[in-house]
This record gives C-alpha cells, structure tokens and sequence, in this order.
C-alpha cells in the first residue's frame, strides 16, 4: 500500500492524504489533493512542494496545478531528497510512531489507522519545530497573527 500526504510547510499540518494499492496519479496525488483541498483554501503565491515522482510530473496533475491561478509547482533538483525534507521526515515519524507497531490486516484496518493516526498528530502531537505546538495549535496562531495584520 501507498500513503500519498500533503503537508503544509507553515504549520506541519498533513491536509491532505491517500491511501492506494497503487501508484496511479489517480489514486495518490490527485485523491490526497482533492482531501486537501477540502481543508485549505489556495492562498496567493502558493506553492506545491514535490519530487520528481511520475505521479507529480504527469499531465493529469501538471493539469490540475495550472487550472489554478495561485498555484505553483515546485520540484526538489534530481538527486535531492533532501529539498523534500520535511516529508521525508514525517514518513520516518509515521513509520515510526504507527507502521512498525502494528500488524494491518486489511486495506481499511490500514485505513482506519491512519485516519486516526493523522487526527492524532495533527491535533494532539507536539512538535519542536512549532515550539512544542501541534499543527492545529500552529494553524489557529497564524490564523491570529493574519487577522490582526488585516485589521
């Protein structure tokens, strides 16, 4: 199986994510895009952070990106995980933290899982690059912080 997430660099928030026994655009990318975009709106000069994978890369989502006005896509240079870091980072603390302790017997036991584990650190988990917030701590005090620059 294959986790596709989508996380906000501002407040490490996973907005959006999939679950697929394949590596279809489809089933990867566009379902965790679409998940995503039900949790934020596309703010002016936003960016989509990837790798190089065929399923970032291929019409259908290069399609998607540009029917977007604000958006743009961002790609790590050839070779360079590290440009991606802050995702390959929360797939060691998933991997950690959830997949190596459990035994999933079906697609929607994994499912379940992840859902659960995905409230969990969004909304329970602290993490010291947010001084010790969770994401949805870190989301509302931007959220704060913007309201008080507009009025």
């Amino acid at each position: 199986k294959y986790l596709t997430t989508m996380i906000d660099l501002a407040d490490r928030k996973v907005v959006g994510w999939s679950v697929s026994s394949n590596l279809t655009a489809t089933d990867t990318v566009i379902t965790a895009w679409k998940h995503a975009r039900l949790n934020r709106n596309i703010e002016d000069d936003f960016i989509l952070h990837s790798d190089r994978g065929v399923q970032y890369t291929c019409d259908d989502f290069k399609q998607i990106i540009s029917n977007n006005t604000k958006a743009k896509q961002s790609m790590s240079r050839k070779g360079n995980c590290w440009d991606n870091a802050v995702a390959e980072s929360f797939f060691k603390t998933i991997k950690t933290e959830l997949c190596y302790l459990i035994t999933f017997e079906s697609k929607k036991h994994l499912e379940t899982e992840i859902f659960k584990y995905m409230n969990w650190y969004n909304n329970s988990r602290l993490h010291s690059t947010l001084d010790y917030k969770t994401p949805t701590e870190k989301e509302q005090e931007l959220r704060y912080k913007q309201i008080k620059l507009v009025a």
